[in-house]
């Protein structure tokens, strides 16, 4: 219980009372639990997207799912992402690259990936089939908090330490199968073979990233956790706003 509870403070701004899960050894044990995390918030904005499918246009609906995803998350996962932006795309050597994440100021290319990935998030969302969108606004969040179990899996923390160190303190192989498994039940669950898509897709840019990020700087960062996590949780979106597409006409 500790473990999920540390889970839930590290990667939500939802409250949690008492002291359970502050150790460093809950933080550390709490890997397997990032999907239910994911479940957890996907429960949460699959809420506000059935309700916003009933009352709201596609666009106003669009951005009440957003929204909700950004404040419960704290904006965590976007300041990672700004911070991956601004030193990788600086052209500058790997040990640079990490210098200037670790920087708190952001620069062009954080504003820039930052307003990116919201817009790209509204366009899809916004074509989403109103029938469809409470399921796509479930896998959303579970997509990317899995995807960062698969990059703990994948490639060693670069950093001498840190905060994400300690979730890399055991490499997490068992924990990427066990969230990979999750992501394709729940998937198939609600959208079958098309959910099943949408879950490839997603773990599939995971892993592309984690080969540019290996390239790159040799590893992962704290900042890269939350970099995967925003590009993996849009990937179900823009799936689902291509699919009556795919299939030549309203799903």
């Amino acid at each position: 219980m500790n473990e999920f509870l540390a889970a839930v403070r590290f990667l939500t701004v939802v409250p949690v009372p008492g002291r359970g899960g502050m150790r460093e050894e809950d933080l550390a044990g709490s890997v397997p639990c990032f999907p239910l995390v994911g479940l957890l918030l996907g429960g949460i904005a699959a809420a506000v997207a059935w309700a916003a499918a009933l009352y709201a246009p596609p666009m106003l609906a669009a951005v009440a799912i957003i929204v909700t995803l950004m404040a419960l998350s704290g904006c965590l996962h976007l300041d990672g992402l700004s911070d991956t932006a601004d030193g990788l795309l600086s052209s500058r050597a790997p040990d640079r690259m990490l210098e200037i994440m670790k920087d708190s100021h952001v620069g062009a290319m954080g504003v820039i990936a930052i307003v990116g990935i919201v817009l790209v998030k509204f366009a899809a969302l916004a074509s989403v089939a109103p029938g469809l969108l409470w399921r796509t606004a479930l896998l959303m969040p579970l997509a990317g908090r899995c995807a960062i179990v698969v990059h703990m899996a994948l490639l060693p923390y670069v950093r001498p330490s840190g905060l994400g160190k300690v979730f890399c303190r055991r490499r997490a192989r068992w924990s990427a199968a066990w969230a990979g498994a999750v992501f394709l039940a729940v998937a198939w669950g609600v959208l079958s073979w098309r959910g099943i898509a949408v879950a490839a897709a997603s773990l599939a840019v995971a892993a592309v990233f984690a080969v540019y990020l290996w390239r790159k700087i040799g590893g992962t960062t704290g900042d890269t956790f939350g970099a995967v996590c925003e590009l993996a949780e849009t990937v179900p979106a823009i799936v689902m706003a291509l699919g009556p597409i795919a299939a030549g006409g309203e799903p």
